[in-house]
């Protein structure tokens, strides 16, 4: 297995991510090419939490000129992972949805 701190790369901390905390559903920025069963292995290993389900979204980069030269944005994939009821909230987010 990989390292679980390659997969989950960082919290997405946005208005929408911060209504979810409550219901115990947080928004991670993944590896492009990790799956779904490894990033509910590696949230499970991080955190020591149980997860339900796990929902990734893909964002293709955008090109961007300036003048002749073009360019592309980095491609990012986000995981929005629902923990089980009988789980424990991650602690790292406490607090954070008040």
């Amino acid at each position: 297995m990989k390292n679980p701190h390659d997969i989950i790369l960082r919290p997405v901390l946005t208005e929408a991510s911060y209504d979810g905390i409550a219901n115990k559903d947080y928004t991670f920025e993944v590896a492009v090419k990790a799956n779904k069963t490894e990033i509910k292995q590696a949230v499970e290993s991080i955190f020591g939490v149980k997860v339900e389900r796990v929902n990734t979204a893909r964002q293709i980069g955008k090109v961007k000129r300036m003048g002749l030269h073009s360019g592309r944005r980095a491609e990012v994939k986000k995981a929005y992972v629902k923990l089980t009821e009988s789980s424990k909230p991650i602690e790292f987010f406490e607090g954070m949805a008040e």
